[in-house]
């Protein structure tokens, strides 16, 4: 059939790689996760020797001893010294406290900075969790807001994905002048129905002017 030197075999960082693609990077055991870092370097043998020191004693492993391992490089020796840094500065960091949104000042403030000096018209959306707390936010669209190349598809497919209880839109008047003009107004019905229809709620759409903010819900066009 076929001699040894004509199969390609994958290396050892490629299988490590496979691995991770069907665990999660914590399933995956230390000696695959040190093969993915090492790279194309990386052997059976010399991610075993790595991984016999246990995670704690490569957190603090110095430069120069990785290099006194046969096949690790400077820049492999680099690498692993850089995730063991990241992974001591996630140990470290505080939760984040999510900014909640509980008045239509708060959802205006947070945006006013953003969007009020901005030289062309942007559509940006929060996505808030049950609590009304910001778990994402996107700029959707950037230009003069037109209903009939608006589409919120494109919004509710991220509020979808973020497991989004409710949103609120925002977009600028450069003019500095935040009253809604007709395509505001339709496009903000159409979010609403859209809204309705997918169990995701449209808080508000605040139109941002040069510190000024108008609210369309305030308004009662929904």
């Amino acid at each position: 059939m076929f001699g040894d030197d004509e199969i390609k075999r994958p290396n050892y960082c490629q299988i490590a790689r496979e691995a991770i693609q069907y665990y999660a990077p914590e399933d995956v055991d230390l000696q695959n996760l040190l093969a993915i870092i090492i790279g194309q370097h990386a052997t059976p043998e010399l991610c075993g020797k790595l991984a016999s020191l246990g995670v704690r004693r490569l957190s603090t492993i110095s430069k120069n001893e990785l290099l006194e391992f046969p096949g690790i490089g400077d820049s492999a020796a680099t690498r692993i010294m850089a995730a063991f840094g990241l992974a001591k500065k996630l140990a470290k960091s505080k939760p984040e406290n999510p900014y909640t949104i509980r008045s239509p000042y708060d959802a205006a403030q947070y945006m006013m900075d953003e969007l009020r000096f901005a030289q062309q018209e942007q559509c940006v959306v929060l996505f808030l969790n049950i609590k009304g707390q910001v778990i994402g936010k996107k700029t959707v669209f950037i230009g003069s807001l037109n209903v009939s190349i608006f589409h919120p598809r494109e919004i509710f497919r991220e509020a979808l994905m973020r497991n989004s209880a409710s949103i609120v839109c925002f977009h600028n008047h450069p003019s500095g002048d935040p009253t809604p003009s007709r395509e505001d107004i339709q496009v903000t019905k159409r979010l609403h129905e859209v809204g309705n229809i997918m169990g995701i709620e449209l808080l508000d759409h605040v139109v941002i002017g040069d510190g000024q903010y108008c609210r369309l819900k305030e308004k009662g066009y929904f």
